[in-house]
């Protein structure tokens, strides 16, 4: 891969300038409907600004079109997950899995503490399976239709299931950015874990502190929450039975099994389980389809299942709105924005714009808490341009090892301050592949629950205060130190 490096300070600005104004005219025009079509026209004219400059520079559109294949390469596999998804919400909902969740949840949980519950669910099963986009697309869609029987804020649910899910991605050992961030700045893995539980546990504690004492007293009343489930045990055979796909899911990333296939495996014990435990939903999805033999009938609502989703019929308009949802169809909005996004980030990358940038941030470094700053800022602009947390650990992550060095500074510091910012933040922007995949699967747009992911706003900020107070900061020294260590044992 080539990058220009005859860059001026104009050309680099020019496309990222050019993205901010057309995203803000999307939003004045379009509002909360602008990430369906508008932000993604703007992106694809972004990147053929980017592009532009790049030519301007002597590159040819062929260099510049390969970088944007490579930027979209990078996001398949999100992809494959997200539309996996897709048919997992909408085989669970047909086989009474997710009104099984929900029936029992409304149960268990009480409003007055429901969104700390819900951030400690998470947490404890992310820590266990280390995957915030599994546990979001598992026990979150059940959280959210809790909340929703419970009338609670869709937006601070959502909150507090991504604060959960990303406190538990950061400290599990079995965490794909976890690793990233050990890797791209050299430093043993669980040493590196250890060292962010001085950022991670207090900024999840005030988390929990803050959804404990928002906590809803308001909800739903019990005469409500009884005609909810009645209504539910009149569609769905409800037991605890049906809780096994959730159970098989867990299990097999518990077990480390790739994400795509785990996803795809439940999503078709979803549909065993529809066809055993819920045939007459199966047939009524599946529509007129009286000159099908019964078996094909049961095989075409499973497959609309699969593409299309559910869709309740109950004439209950809360239970209809809140399990009319799912399918493969429901995520290609979401992919769209994903592959626009993408390719912005990926002809910045190829043509040397971002690298650029980068460079230029190291500039203005003159203390060890401007360096900690300077780095939180590059991660969250990185996850902005290149719309990737990936590219946003492994980037900063590979160009910074030697700015810490020169403050002395162990490269511990730094990869702490890589999941501090790029991993927390990547989940707030609502073209980054994990803010579009949080707002397709949770159902509420990545702005609107922004404000209440507590968790994942307060890192960086703590990360950010540390460096200029110099608390838990490990010198250059400890590197050497773990290094003779290793060697010896």
């Amino acid at each position: 891969m080539s990058e220009n490096n005859n860059i001026s300070p104009v050309q680099a600005l020019i496309p990222i300038v050019f993205l901010v104004l057309m995203l803000a005219c999307s939003v004045y025009l379009f509002g909360s409907d602008s990430s369906y079509g508008a932000n993604q026209i703007a992106l694809v004219l972004a990147t053929c600004v980017a592009a532009l400059v790049a030519r301007s520079n002597g590159m040819g559109w062929r260099e510049a079109q390969d970088g944007i294949i490579h930027g979209i390469g990078v996001g398949l596999g999100p992809t494959l997950i997200l539309l996996s998804v897709g048919m997992l919400i909408g085989t669970w909902i047909l086989c009474g899995t997710v009104p099984a969740m929900i029936y029992y949840g409304v149960q268990i949980l009480d409003p007055s503490i429901f969104y700390a519950a819900s951030a400690a669910i998470c947490a404890i099963v992310a820590v266990s399976i280390g995957s915030s986009w599994t546990v979001a697309g598992t026990l979150g869609i059940g959280l959210m239709g809790i909340a929703g029987s419970f009338e609670l804020s869709p937006a601070i649910t959502a909150g507090a299931i991504i604060s959960g899910a990303y406190f538990g991605d950061k400290l599990s050992p079995m965490s794909d950015t976890t690793n990233l961030a050990a890797a791209a700045a050299g430093v043993d893995l669980f040493e590196h874990i250890r060292h962010m539980l001085w950022t991670t546990v207090p900024s999840f504690s005030i988390a929990l502190l803050i959804f404990a004492m928002i906590g809803s007293s308001e909800g739903a009343t019990p005469e409500q929450i009884n005609a909810l489930q009645q209504s539910l045990t009149t569609e769905f055979e409800i037991g605890l039975h049906l809780l096994l796909p959730l159970a098989l899911m867990l299990f097999l990333v518990f077990k480390r099994f790739p994400a795509f296939p785990s996803i795809v495996i439940s999503a078709l014990t979803g549909a065993v389980f529809a066809v055993l435990f819920q045939p007459e939903q199966v047939q009524k999805l599946a529509g007129d389809s009286t000159d099908l033999a019964h078996g094909f009938v049961l095989i075409k609502g499973i497959w609309i299942a699969l593409f299309d989703g559910y869709v309740s019929n109950s004439g209950d308009e809360f239970l209809d709105a809140l399990l009319s949802k799912g399918g493969m169809s429901s995520m290609l909005n979401t992919v769209w924005l994903i592959i626009s996004a993408l390719g912005f980030g990926g002809v910045l990358e190829r043509t040397g714009i971002l690298s650029y940038l980068l460079n230029l941030a190291l500039r203005g470094v003159k203390s060890v808490g401007s360096l900690i700053t300077t780095t939180v800022l590059t991660c969250i602009g990185t996850n902005i341009l290149a719309a990737d947390q990936f590219i946003a650990v492994a980037l900063p992550g590979r160009m910074y090892k030697d700015a810490y060095a020169k403050k002395n500074l162990s490269r511990l510091n730094l990869s702490r301050t890589l999941e501090d910012s790029a991993t927390m933040t990547s989940a707030l922007i609502p073209w980054n592949t994990c803010g579009a995949y949080m707002s397709a699967t949770l159902g509420v747009a990545t702005f609107s629950y922004a404000p209440y992911a507590f968790f994942n706003l307060l890192s960086p900020l703590i990360a950010i205060a540390y460096g200029y107070f110099h608390f838990a900061l490990k010198p250059a020294s400890y590197d050497q130190n773990d290094i003779d260590s290793a060697q010896t044992t």
